[in-house]
């Protein structure tokens, strides 16, 4: 049986550019490569015959004797060797495989393995596996160890996740070589844990600053007090309220704040004072605060909303 025509095997005219044959060629090898399409028997043919008409016309010596001799020139009806020109023995046909067929099979290296072998195993990374944990308030200001629990198949694995100082609700860790297994004795993918962070039952975050609220007696604000206030790490500390203090005025404890761990430094803790009026009041108690009424009858909004 003879041989077709290289050209016509490729489907390009005789005075096809080389940037023609190439992009003829690229096209071919995606439609009838076997491992595209491993059911049809003829495609391994039909890639070898394009293979060789490449082989043939990519090189302009190569190219120059066909066109005087025809198949002659290969060698006789038999050819030469399809893949020739991926060896390295090609001359100016030589090329990457992966680069013209476009990474079809993933971008993962030459489909043929290491020496022309179909059905050899490619080395691919693991995919990334994700996790969720919640740490305590005080773990995510100062850093600190906790654990994540995983499912891998009927097995629980348990991996300590180190968590920076500082840390933001929302952010993510990633663990390397803890996510899914790769194939092909690949390495495993990596492991991203999104940390989410528990709430205080005092203290609550304004980026690296801490607010604490606290609670003191309309006298305490009117005449001043010193009253005991908590901190995250460092117990109760004793703060000096100014007289005449409205609620909701914030005092100030610096260094006392979330500790960044890229500087070292801290942020502040901020008191914010809220005056708490007694809902019961006694028939002393009421009189005494009728008679402060009458001292001090200044309208509090007065000019407020002008």
């Amino acid at each position: 049986m003879s041989k077709r025509d290289f050209y016509e095997v490729l489907g390009v005219s005789r005075s096809a550019s080389q940037d023609e044959i190439r992009k003829a060629y690229k096209k071919l090898a995606k439609k009838f490569h076997p491992d595209v399409k491993p059911a049809d028997p003829d495609a391994e043919k039909k890639f070898s015959e394009i293979t060789e008409a490449y082989d043939a016309l990519s090189d302009d010596a190569k190219r120059k004797a066909y066109d005087q001799f025809g198949h002659a020139a290969r060698g006789g009806a038999g050819g030469g060797n399809p893949f020739q020109g991926f060896g390295g023995g090609g001359g100016g046909g030589s090329f990457d495989l992966d680069d013209i067929l476009g990474g079809m099979f993933g971008g993962g290296g030459n489909p043929f393995g290491g020496g022309g072998r179909r059905g050899q195993a490619r080395t691919q990374k693991g995919q990334d596996a994700k996790a969720e944990i919640t740490v305590p308030f005080i773990v995510a200001v100062e850093g600190g160890e906790h654990s994540v629990s995983l499912q891998n198949g009927s097995k629980s694995e348990r991996l300590s996740v180190k968590i920076p100082a500082g840390i933001e609700d929302g952010q993510s860790i990633r663990l390397a070589g803890q996510g899914n297994p790769g194939s092909g004795g690949g390495p495993a993918g990596d492991l991203i844990v999104t940390v989410h962070i528990a709430t205080h039952p005092w203290f609550r975050r304004d980026g690296q600053n801490l607010l604490v609220d606290v609670p003191i007696s309309p006298s305490e604000a009117a005449l001043g007090a010193k009253v005991d206030v908590p901190t995250l790490t460092e117990g109760t500390v004793v703060l000096t309220v100014p007289s005449g203090t409205s609620s909701g005025a914030k005092l100030r404890l610096r260094g006392k704040g979330v500790l960044n761990h890229k500087t070292g430094d801290r942020g502040d803790q901020f008191v914010v004072l809220k005056i708490s009026v007694p809902k019961d009041l006694s028939e002393e108690a009421r009189a005494l605060y009728e008679k402060l009424a009458e001292l001090n009858p200044r309208d509090p909004r007065d000019g407020l909303w002008v």
